[in-house]
């Protein structure tokens, strides 16, 4: 017969002190470890005043439905280049060392960003974007730390699909950027593939098969770098408009909720669990969903910290209370540039995403 456990005052002392021994012990122990931080960001329609040939952009203009005046866009950059500067402070002071973006106009705007970021907050970050067939002209594009990143290519990827009407869906490039995190002792081989998948447009269900054929192109990507490096130490970020049960992330791109799930060159989702326990990255119709994802190659999830390189350590969603609304019926969700056409001076309707990766120190 089972009997049961009466936990006294002392025991359950005990109890306490060694859960917390054991989340101490799982940690890295400051001074011995390096770490860095990366990270995505959907900056919520970071468009100029100005418009661009081409591309449907009259909504932010300033006669148009917004009114997107100078002094708008100003306040815009003000917010996202602060949010910027404080995403991984936690961990490491300089802040994040790549940031993928979304919703971004074009790559002035990210030089402008980039301008109050190193004005400001003494920052280093260059800009990365390049042009997509986006029907609003919104595209993805990068932020990385010259001191502490080196690209060496860049190359932009097109989704070939179409809607269940046949139409043709004109997407945003998937970003691949290549390059090497520098600074601290010899420097290692990321891929970072920045993804903007198509919106839930006419419903989650129509618009499913769009997704699952952008989750086909990331997979595509991806085995390509597996057949020149098959321990390649991939990252794939971005708003995939699905959460990480879906068809899209866990069946196409098969990126797994548990590290023992993952097959050798699969994929761990490190956001799946935070969904699970009720944590999302936007809030709609009053309920959380988590599409800003970042999921990571086996060979990163399984990096030796012995081995003197780097290794994932944890995520994060970044719902710092600065980034959230406080009161009213919206309260505790993400504090927002615009809502219902009203502008809110916010900062987005997404809150940002990161994982750390830690390196041993010789």
């Amino acid at each position: 017969m089972h009997n049961p456990t009466f936990y006294t005052p002392m025991r359950r002392k005990t109890a306490l002190f060694a859960l917390l021994l054991a989340a101490v012990l799982a940690l890295p122990v400051q001074g011995q470890q390096y770490v860095r931080a990366i990270a995505f960001y959907n900056l919520e329609n970071l468009f100029d005043t100005i418009h661009d040939e081409g591309k449907n952009d009259y909504e932010y203009l300033p006669d148009g439905g917004m009114k997107w005046t100078s002094h708008k866009y100003e306040n815009k950059l003000q917010k996202m280049a602060y949010a910027i500067s404080q995403i991984g402070t936690d961990e490491d002071p300089r802040g994040a060392t790549c940031l993928g973006v979304a919703e971004v106009e074009n790559i002035g705007c990210l030089e402008d960003l980039c301008g109050v970021l190193n004005g400001q907050y003494a920052r280093r970050y260059k800009p990365i974007l390049l042009e997509g067939p986006d029907r609003r002209g919104v595209d993805v594009g990068f932020l990385y730390d010259s001191t502490a990143f080196r690209p060496t290519r860049v190359t932009g990827h097109e989704l070939k699909a179409h809607y269940a009407n046949g139409g043709v869906v004109r997407s945003r490039l998937q970003l691949l950027v290549t390059g090497y995190l520098t600074g601290e002792g010899s420097p290692e081989k990321v891929h970072i593939l920045v993804c903007h998948w198509p919106s839930r447009y006419g419903g989650e269900l129509s618009s499913r098969p769009s997704r699952d054929t952008a989750a086909m192109l990331t997979v595509s990507i991806c085995d390509s770098i597996y057949r020149r490096e098959p321990r390649a130490k991939i990252i794939i970020m971005g708003d995939l408009n699905d959460d990480p049960f879906n068809h899209s992330c866990a069946e196409v791109l098969q990126a797994r909720k548990t590290r023992e799930e993952v097959a050798e060159q699969g994929y761990f989702n490190t956001m799946w669990q935070k969904l699970d326990r009720g944590i999302g990255s936007l809030a709609y119709n009053g309920s959380w969903n988590l599409f800003d994802q970042i999921i990571i190659s086996e060979p990163l999830m399984n990096a030796k910290l012995e081995e003197g390189k780097w290794c994932y350590w944890k995520s994060e969603i970044f719902n710092k209370p600065f980034l959230t609304v406080q009161d009213g019926k919206d309260k505790g969700t993400p504090l927002r540039t615009h809502k219902s056409g009203v502008w809110q001076n916010g900062y987005g309707d997404h809150y940002p995403t990161l994982i750390y990766l830690i390196k041993q120190k010789k």
